[in-house]
């Protein structure tokens, strides 16, 4: 298959996933309206059903917004030619295989977060605001990013260098160790995020004494 072909093929898979997301997210969208069903009048709370559903309509239609804006975000950058243009661009700046991946993935990186940002302030601070579902300040939203792009850049930093490494080492059978390697960090993920990471995020605290923490 040649570039063209390949490239093509890509942006169909991307065009033809963007679609098929969109159509089921209409598809949950439609039964928004739809009134509780009689047997479980019982059990919801009219006025908190309707509050649930008007939240997950408006959700749906800023999800559509954001996810179109993204896409095409994507489909400008392919099509003009953004990741050569960050290749050579990454390459004059330095000469070293990971150095170079490191700044263009860096690059790649803050473009999205850039797109990404507006959106995801927006949704913290009107969308769950107007439900009363935002428990956020703004010094911690901005602490929380800070928070993320440092152990993004700690970790992605240090799992891509690691990636090349395998690859100028192993060749033609680098996916092999590229394989291990995800599978132990994966696993190394599970054992420990809820320890390592998720206080940097979170406050925790023990579940106190009851019916609930008896039952578990």
């Amino acid at each position: 298959m040649d570039a063209i072909s390949l490239f093509y093929l890509i942006i169909g898979i991307l065009v033809f996933d963007f679609i098929l997301d969109q159509l089921l997210g209409y598809l949950n969208y439609t039964w928004y309206s739809k009134d509780v069903p009689q047997e479980l009048n019982d059990v919801y709370d009219a006025d908190e059903y309707a509050k649930s559903q008007e939240y997950k309509k408006t959700n749906y239609r800023f999800s559509l917004l954001s996810s179109s804006v993204s896409f095409i975000a994507i489909l400008i950058f392919l099509f003009y030619d953004g990741f050569a243009l960050i290749d050579t661009w990454a390459r004059t700046l330095v000469n070293h295989d990971i150095l170079v991946g490191l700044l263009f993935f860096t690059v790649i990186a803050a473009a999205g977060e850039i797109i990404s940002l507006p959106f995801s302030y927006y949704s913290t601070f009107v969308i769950e605001e107007k439900f009363g579902f935002n428990k956020t300040t703004h010094k911690t939203f901005v602490i929380d990013k800070i928070k993320g792009w440092l152990l993004t850049a700690m970790l992605g930093g240090g799992i891509l260098s690691l990636v090349i490494v395998c690859y100028n080492w192993a060749g033609a059978n680098f996916w092999w160790y590229v394989w291990i390697l995800i599978f132990v960090i994966s696993l190394l993920m599970n054992m420990f995020y809820a320890r390592w990471f998720v206080p940097l995020f979170n406050k925790q605290t023990p579940l106190e004494e009851g019916t609930l923490k008896a039952a578990i």
